[in-house]
Protein backbone atom coordinates (compact mmCIF):
# COMPACT_ATOMS: atom_id res chain seq x y z
CA UNK A 1 0.00 0.00 0.00
CA UNK A 2 1.32 3.49 -1.10
CA UNK A 3 1.38 6.04 1.98
CA UNK A 4 1.26 9.51 1.29
CA UNK A 5 3.87 11.93 1.60
CA UNK A 6 3.34 13.32 4.97
CA UNK A 7 2.47 9.61 6.15
CA UNK A 8 5.78 8.90 5.26
CA UNK A 9 7.45 11.82 6.91
CA UNK A 10 5.87 11.03 9.75
CA UNK A 11 7.81 7.35 9.59
CA UNK A 12 10.70 9.34 8.48
CA UNK A 13 10.61 11.82 11.64
CA UNK A 14 10.50 8.65 13.61
CA UNK A 15 13.94 7.27 12.62
CA UNK A 16 15.74 10.76 12.56
CA UNK A 17 15.06 11.64 8.55
CA UNK A 18 15.05 15.19 8.99
CA UNK A 19 12.14 16.73 7.04
CA UNK A 20 11.01 20.75 6.37
CA UNK A 21 8.70 22.19 9.23
CA UNK A 22 4.98 22.34 7.96
CA UNK A 23 1.43 20.70 8.62
CA UNK A 24 -1.63 19.20 6.93
CA UNK A 25 -4.47 21.10 5.92
CA UNK A 26 -8.15 20.11 4.38
CA UNK A 27 -9.11 22.81 3.35
CA UNK A 28 -8.02 26.67 2.67
CA UNK A 29 -9.55 28.16 5.76
CA UNK A 30 -6.90 25.76 7.61
CA UNK A 31 -3.97 28.08 6.22
CA UNK A 32 -3.28 30.63 9.77
CA UNK A 33 -0.34 31.40 11.84
CA UNK A 34 0.94 28.54 11.94
CA UNK A 35 2.60 29.45 8.05
CA UNK A 36 4.09 32.67 9.16
CA UNK A 37 5.98 30.46 11.07
CA UNK A 38 7.81 28.80 8.55
CA UNK A 39 9.15 32.01 6.79
CA UNK A 40 8.45 34.11 3.77
CA UNK A 41 7.74 31.38 0.93
CA UNK A 42 6.01 28.08 1.95
CA UNK A 43 5.55 25.14 -0.60
CA UNK A 44 1.84 23.91 -1.12
CA UNK A 45 2.16 19.89 -1.71
CA UNK A 46 -0.91 18.05 -3.11
CA UNK A 47 -1.03 14.92 -1.35
CA UNK A 48 -2.09 12.68 -4.15
CA UNK A 49 -0.99 9.19 -5.08
CA UNK A 50 0.03 9.82 -8.66
CA UNK A 51 3.54 9.98 -9.96
CA UNK A 52 4.65 13.66 -11.60
CA UNK A 53 2.62 15.40 -9.22
CA UNK A 54 4.34 18.34 -9.91
CA UNK A 55 4.62 18.83 -13.79
CA UNK A 56 0.74 18.11 -13.14
CA UNK A 57 0.25 20.85 -11.25
CA UNK A 58 0.32 19.51 -7.76
CA UNK A 59 2.78 21.74 -6.40
CA UNK A 60 2.51 25.72 -5.64
CA UNK A 61 5.40 27.65 -4.36
CA UNK A 62 3.57 30.71 -2.78
CA UNK A 63 4.86 33.72 -0.56
CA UNK A 64 2.80 33.90 2.94
CA UNK A 65 0.23 36.51 1.88
CA UNK A 66 -1.30 34.30 -0.71
CA UNK A 67 -1.02 31.07 0.86
CA UNK A 68 -5.05 31.04 1.42
CA UNK A 69 -5.42 31.92 -1.99
CA UNK A 70 -3.12 29.61 -3.68
CA UNK A 71 -4.43 26.43 -1.30
CA UNK A 72 -8.07 27.20 -3.04
CA UNK A 73 -6.63 26.92 -5.99
CA UNK A 74 -4.76 23.56 -5.69
CA UNK A 75 -8.11 22.08 -4.23
CA UNK A 76 -9.82 22.89 -7.08
CA UNK A 77 -7.51 21.27 -9.24
CA UNK A 78 -7.58 17.50 -10.21
CA UNK A 79 -3.93 16.16 -10.54
CA UNK A 80 -3.99 12.92 -13.14
CA UNK A 81 -7.73 12.36 -11.84
CA UNK A 82 -7.07 12.35 -8.70
CA UNK A 83 -9.20 14.89 -6.41
CA UNK A 84 -6.85 17.31 -4.13
CA UNK A 85 -8.91 16.43 -0.31
CA UNK A 86 -5.38 17.40 1.64
CA UNK A 87 -2.40 19.68 1.07
CA UNK A 88 0.75 19.61 3.20
CA UNK A 89 2.51 22.90 3.65
CA UNK A 90 5.99 23.05 4.57
CA UNK A 91 8.90 25.71 4.88
CA UNK A 92 10.92 26.02 1.57
CA UNK A 93 14.07 24.86 2.18
CA UNK A 94 16.99 26.55 0.99
CA UNK A 95 18.17 24.25 -1.67
CA UNK A 96 22.13 24.36 -2.68
CA UNK A 97 21.72 20.96 -4.17
CA UNK A 98 19.18 17.90 -4.96
CA UNK A 99 20.42 13.56 -4.79
CA UNK A 100 18.20 10.49 -5.05
CA UNK A 101 17.99 7.57 -2.92
CA UNK A 102 16.03 4.73 -3.14
CA UNK A 103 15.79 1.27 -1.39
CA UNK A 104 13.90 -1.44 -2.77
CA UNK A 105 14.01 -4.93 -3.37
CA UNK A 106 15.93 -6.92 -6.34
CA UNK A 107 13.91 -9.89 -7.02
CA UNK A 108 16.61 -11.29 -8.77
CA UNK A 109 19.50 -11.18 -6.43
CA UNK A 110 16.63 -11.74 -2.99
CA UNK A 111 18.33 -8.64 -1.58
CA UNK A 112 17.62 -5.08 -1.30
CA UNK A 113 19.21 -2.40 -3.43
CA UNK A 114 19.99 1.06 -2.72
CA UNK A 115 20.36 3.14 -5.95
CA UNK A 116 21.82 6.40 -5.65
CA UNK A 117 22.52 9.53 -7.60
CA UNK A 118 23.82 13.16 -7.68
CA UNK A 119 21.16 14.39 -9.88
CA UNK A 120 17.90 14.01 -7.57
CA UNK A 121 14.85 15.84 -8.90
CA UNK A 122 11.60 15.79 -11.08
CA UNK A 123 14.06 13.69 -14.57
CA UNK A 124 15.38 11.20 -12.39
CA UNK A 125 13.90 8.46 -14.48
CA UNK A 126 15.24 10.18 -17.94
CA UNK A 127 18.93 10.32 -16.29
CA UNK A 128 18.64 6.77 -15.27
CA UNK A 129 17.65 6.03 -18.86
CA UNK A 130 20.39 8.60 -20.66
CA UNK A 131 23.06 7.78 -17.98
CA UNK A 132 23.01 4.80 -16.43
CA UNK A 133 26.49 5.22 -14.97
CA UNK A 134 25.09 8.19 -12.88
CA UNK A 135 23.29 5.87 -10.63
CA UNK A 136 25.28 4.13 -8.22
CA UNK A 137 24.14 0.62 -6.80
CA UNK A 138 24.99 -1.90 -3.91
CA UNK A 139 22.85 -4.63 -2.59
CA UNK A 140 22.86 -5.22 0.94
CA UNK A 141 22.42 -8.80 2.95
CA UNK A 142 19.07 -9.02 4.51
CA UNK A 143 20.44 -9.88 7.56
CA UNK A 144 22.46 -7.01 8.43
CA UNK A 145 21.30 -4.24 10.56
CA UNK A 146 23.34 -1.11 8.96
CA UNK A 147 24.27 -0.25 5.59
CA UNK A 148 28.45 -1.52 5.90
CA UNK A 149 30.87 1.41 5.93
CA UNK A 150 32.91 0.31 2.88
CA UNK A 151 29.40 0.25 0.99
CA UNK A 152 28.60 4.00 1.68
CA UNK A 153 31.86 5.33 0.88
CA UNK A 154 31.26 3.42 -2.68
CA UNK A 155 27.58 4.99 -2.92
CA UNK A 156 28.88 8.60 -1.55
CA UNK A 157 31.98 8.92 -3.43
CA UNK A 158 32.64 12.60 -4.08
CA UNK A 159 29.73 14.13 -2.75
CA UNK A 160 28.89 15.30 1.25
CA UNK A 161 29.58 12.37 3.66
CA UNK A 162 26.18 13.91 5.39
CA UNK A 163 24.55 12.31 3.33
CA UNK A 164 25.30 8.94 5.13
CA UNK A 165 23.83 8.95 8.19
CA UNK A 166 20.41 10.23 6.53
CA UNK A 167 20.44 7.10 4.19
CA UNK A 168 21.63 4.84 6.58
CA UNK A 169 18.54 6.10 8.55
CA UNK A 170 16.09 5.14 5.53
CA UNK A 171 17.52 1.76 5.51
CA UNK A 172 16.24 1.08 9.26
CA UNK A 173 12.74 2.36 7.81
CA UNK A 174 12.92 0.01 4.90
CA UNK A 175 13.73 -2.95 7.31
CA UNK A 176 11.18 -2.34 10.47
CA UNK A 177 8.54 -1.10 7.66
CA UNK A 178 8.19 -3.87 5.49
CA UNK A 179 8.94 -1.76 2.77
CA UNK A 180 8.72 -2.74 -1.22
CA UNK A 181 9.89 0.84 -1.67
CA UNK A 182 11.62 3.53 0.64
CA UNK A 183 12.34 6.71 -1.55
CA UNK A 184 13.48 10.52 -1.08
CA UNK A 185 13.72 12.37 -4.49
CA UNK A 186 15.01 14.66 -3.95
CA UNK A 187 16.97 14.26 -1.00
CA UNK A 188 18.39 17.88 -0.56
CA UNK A 189 21.27 19.47 1.30
CA UNK A 190 20.89 23.33 2.68
CA UNK A 191 23.39 25.44 5.11
CA UNK A 192 20.92 23.84 7.46
CA UNK A 193 21.96 20.79 6.79
CA UNK A 194 20.47 17.27 5.03
CA UNK A 195 16.74 16.94 4.39
CA UNK A 196 13.95 14.66 3.07
CA UNK A 197 12.19 17.23 0.73
CA UNK A 198 10.20 14.51 -0.53
CA UNK A 199 9.23 11.01 0.74
CA UNK A 200 7.85 7.84 -1.05
CA UNK A 201 7.06 4.38 1.06
CA UNK A 202 5.12 1.78 -0.48
CA UNK A 203 4.37 -1.00 2.17
CA UNK A 204 4.23 -4.93 1.17
CA UNK A 205 0.47 -5.66 1.53
CA UNK A 206 1.25 -9.09 3.06
CA UNK A 207 2.78 -7.43 5.60
CA UNK A 208 -0.47 -4.79 6.32
CA UNK A 209 -1.94 -6.34 9.70
CA UNK A 210 1.99 -6.52 11.11
CA UNK A 211 2.57 -2.62 10.63
CA UNK A 212 -1.24 -2.03 11.94
CA UNK A 213 -2.38 -0.82 9.10
CA UNK A 214 -6.13 -2.46 8.58
CA UNK A 215 -7.44 -1.26 5.11
CA UNK A 216 -5.80 -1.34 2.43
CA UNK A 217 -6.83 2.22 0.53
CA UNK A 218 -5.20 1.35 -2.70
CA UNK A 219 -7.92 -1.30 -3.50
CA UNK A 220 -10.58 -0.35 -5.85
CA UNK A 221 -14.08 -1.28 -4.65
CA UNK A 222 -14.08 -4.19 -7.05
CA UNK A 223 -11.11 -5.17 -5.88
CA UNK A 224 -12.45 -4.56 -2.01
CA UNK A 225 -14.83 -6.99 -3.23
CA UNK A 226 -13.12 -9.42 -4.59
CA UNK A 227 -10.37 -9.73 -1.57
CA UNK A 228 -14.19 -10.46 0.15
CA UNK A 229 -15.54 -13.54 -2.14
CA UNK A 230 -11.49 -15.09 -1.87
CA UNK A 231 -10.53 -14.52 -5.59
CA UNK A 232 -7.31 -13.83 -6.97
CA UNK A 233 -8.24 -10.79 -8.90
CA UNK A 234 -5.96 -7.95 -10.85
CA UNK A 235 -7.24 -5.65 -13.08
CA UNK A 236 -6.09 -4.59 -16.43
CA UNK A 237 -7.34 -2.53 -19.34
CA UNK A 238 -8.65 -4.98 -22.11
CA UNK A 239 -12.08 -5.41 -23.15
CA UNK A 240 -12.08 -9.50 -22.64
CA UNK A 241 -12.80 -10.68 -18.69
CA UNK A 242 -11.26 -13.80 -18.18
CA UNK A 243 -12.77 -15.98 -15.10
CA UNK A 244 -11.00 -19.38 -14.01
CA UNK A 245 -9.85 -22.19 -11.51
CA UNK A 246 -5.99 -21.80 -11.09
CA UNK A 247 -3.76 -19.67 -11.65
CA UNK A 248 -1.80 -21.34 -14.24
CA UNK A 249 -4.77 -21.86 -16.50
CA UNK A 250 -6.09 -18.45 -15.90
CA UNK A 251 -2.74 -17.17 -16.84
CA UNK A 252 -2.68 -19.37 -19.68
CA UNK A 253 -6.04 -17.81 -21.27
CA UNK A 254 -4.08 -14.54 -20.56
CA UNK A 255 -1.44 -15.94 -22.54
CA UNK A 256 -3.80 -17.04 -25.34
CA UNK A 257 -5.55 -13.86 -25.53
CA UNK A 258 -2.20 -11.91 -25.98
CA UNK A 259 -1.16 -13.97 -28.80
CA UNK A 260 -4.23 -13.63 -30.71
CA UNK A 261 -4.05 -9.85 -30.33
CA UNK A 262 -6.51 -9.42 -28.32
CA UNK A 263 -6.38 -7.58 -24.59
CA UNK A 264 -7.70 -8.81 -21.25
CA UNK A 265 -9.69 -6.82 -18.89
CA UNK A 266 -8.53 -8.73 -15.80
CA UNK A 267 -7.48 -11.94 -14.27
CA UNK A 268 -9.80 -13.62 -11.62
CA UNK A 269 -8.76 -16.85 -9.93
CA UNK A 270 -12.13 -17.97 -8.45
CA UNK A 271 -10.36 -20.86 -6.70
CA UNK A 272 -11.14 -24.73 -6.38
CA UNK A 273 -14.42 -26.02 -5.76
CA UNK A 274 -16.66 -23.14 -6.76
CA UNK A 275 -19.93 -23.67 -6.45
CA UNK A 276 -23.48 -21.61 -8.03
CA UNK A 277 -23.35 -18.77 -5.79
CA UNK A 278 -19.11 -18.32 -6.34
CA UNK A 279 -19.49 -18.56 -9.72
CA UNK A 280 -22.21 -15.99 -10.46
CA UNK A 281 -20.12 -13.49 -8.33
CA UNK A 282 -17.01 -13.57 -10.35
CA UNK A 283 -19.09 -13.28 -13.70
CA UNK A 284 -21.01 -10.45 -12.20
CA UNK A 285 -18.10 -8.76 -10.91
CA UNK A 286 -16.11 -8.84 -13.85
CA UNK A 287 -19.30 -7.97 -15.81
CA UNK A 288 -19.50 -4.56 -13.96
CA UNK A 289 -15.79 -3.74 -15.43
CA UNK A 290 -16.52 -0.60 -17.82
CA UNK A 291 -14.77 -1.70 -21.61
CA UNK A 292 -15.86 -5.19 -20.94
CA UNK A 293 -17.04 -6.58 -24.02
CA UNK A 294 -16.95 -10.52 -23.33
CA UNK A 295 -16.22 -12.78 -20.67
CA UNK A 296 -14.49 -15.79 -20.96
CA UNK A 297 -15.18 -18.68 -18.08
CA UNK A 298 -12.50 -21.11 -18.68
CA UNK A 299 -12.82 -23.89 -15.81
CA UNK A 300 -11.61 -27.40 -15.21
CA UNK A 301 -13.75 -29.41 -13.49
CA UNK A 302 -12.53 -31.70 -10.66
CA UNK A 303 -13.76 -30.64 -7.31
CA UNK A 304 -15.30 -27.96 -9.16
CA UNK A 305 -18.64 -29.01 -10.68
CA UNK A 306 -18.91 -28.15 -13.63
CA UNK A 307 -22.87 -28.18 -13.57
CA UNK A 308 -22.51 -26.05 -10.51
CA UNK A 309 -20.40 -23.54 -12.81
CA UNK A 310 -23.02 -23.75 -15.82
CA UNK A 311 -25.86 -22.60 -13.32
CA UNK A 312 -23.48 -19.97 -11.71
CA UNK A 313 -23.60 -18.21 -15.03
CA UNK A 314 -27.02 -18.62 -15.51
CA UNK A 315 -27.92 -17.27 -12.42
CA UNK A 316 -25.84 -13.99 -12.85
CA UNK A 317 -27.37 -13.27 -16.07
CA UNK A 318 -24.79 -10.32 -17.37
CA UNK A 319 -25.45 -8.30 -20.41
CA UNK A 320 -22.24 -9.06 -22.16
CA UNK A 321 -21.82 -12.85 -23.94
CA UNK A 322 -19.94 -15.50 -22.33
CA UNK A 323 -18.18 -17.77 -23.93
CA UNK A 324 -17.32 -21.05 -21.68
CA UNK A 325 -15.30 -23.81 -21.83
CA UNK A 326 -16.05 -26.61 -19.18
CA UNK A 327 -14.61 -29.80 -18.98
CA UNK A 328 -14.74 -32.62 -16.14
CA UNK A 329 -16.89 -33.60 -13.54
CA UNK A 330 -20.42 -33.54 -14.71
CA UNK A 331 -19.78 -31.87 -18.23
CA UNK A 332 -22.45 -33.03 -19.92
CA UNK A 333 -24.53 -32.01 -17.41
CA UNK A 334 -23.15 -27.87 -17.38
CA UNK A 335 -23.15 -28.18 -21.52
CA UNK A 336 -26.48 -28.95 -21.41
CA UNK A 337 -27.87 -26.24 -18.76
CA UNK A 338 -25.71 -23.47 -20.67
CA UNK A 339 -27.16 -24.78 -23.83
CA UNK A 340 -30.94 -24.43 -22.50
CA UNK A 341 -29.81 -20.73 -22.25
CA UNK A 342 -28.33 -20.07 -24.99
CA UNK A 343 -24.88 -19.85 -23.84
CA UNK A 344 -22.08 -20.69 -26.61
CA UNK A 345 -19.84 -23.78 -24.91
CA UNK A 346 -16.88 -24.24 -27.14
CA UNK A 347 -14.24 -27.37 -26.48
CA UNK A 348 -10.93 -25.86 -26.08
CA UNK A 349 -8.92 -23.06 -24.96
CA UNK A 350 -7.89 -22.57 -28.19
CA UNK A 351 -11.45 -22.03 -29.76
CA UNK A 352 -12.80 -20.11 -26.94
CA UNK A 353 -10.23 -17.21 -27.16
CA UNK A 354 -10.24 -17.23 -30.71
CA UNK A 355 -14.05 -16.32 -30.73
CA UNK A 356 -13.40 -14.12 -27.75
CA UNK A 357 -10.76 -11.67 -29.48
CA UNK A 358 -12.84 -11.42 -32.85
CA UNK A 359 -16.08 -10.74 -30.98
CA UNK A 360 -14.22 -8.00 -28.85
CA UNK A 361 -12.78 -6.43 -31.57
CA UNK A 362 -16.15 -5.70 -33.77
Amino acid sequence: MKLLEFEAKDIFKKYGIPVGEGFLISGPGEIDERCKNLGDEVVLKAQVDVGGRGKAGGIIVSDVKSAKENARLLFSRDIKGVTVDKILVEEKLPIEKEYYVSISIDRARKEPVILFSDTGGVDIEQTAEENPQAVQRVWIAPVLHDIPAFMMRRLLKGVPKELGPVINALYHVYCKSDALLAEINPLVTTKRGVYAADAKLIIDDNALYRQGIEVNRDLTERERRAEKYGFSYVELDGSIGVIGNGAGLTMSTLDLISLYGGKAANFLDVGGGAGEDRVCSAVRLVSEMPGVKIIIVNLLGGITRCDEVARGIVKAGVDQKVAVRLAGTNEEEGRKILGEYGYMMLDTMDEIVKFAVSEASQ
